[in-house]
């Protein structure tokens, strides 16, 4: 089982998940903040996001609202 490893970087913002300990061949943006880093084979190894704290804040709170909102369709 792989052990994911994690770290935040407070002076740059910037978060950062290592899924393997593999070498990077190539980086893929897949949102203006979330990078995906890929072994030679295409593989996810990683994931780097900037501006980690508001982008964790805003995601968080996007999806507390539209459970609240669901839950509260499913009392009206």
């Amino acid at each position: 089982m792989t052990s994911i490893k994690i770290a935040y970087f407070e002076d740059v913002d910037t978060l950062h998940l290592s899924i393997t300990e593999e070498a990077e061949a190539e980086s893929v943006e897949i949102s203006p903040d979330v990078t995906a880093e890929l072994n030679a084979k295409g593989e996810l190894i990683g994931l780097e996001i900037i501006n980690a704290s508001s982008y964790l804040r805003d995601t968080l709170l996007e999806s507390v609202q539209a459970r609240l909102l669901h839950l509260s369709r499913k009392v009206a």
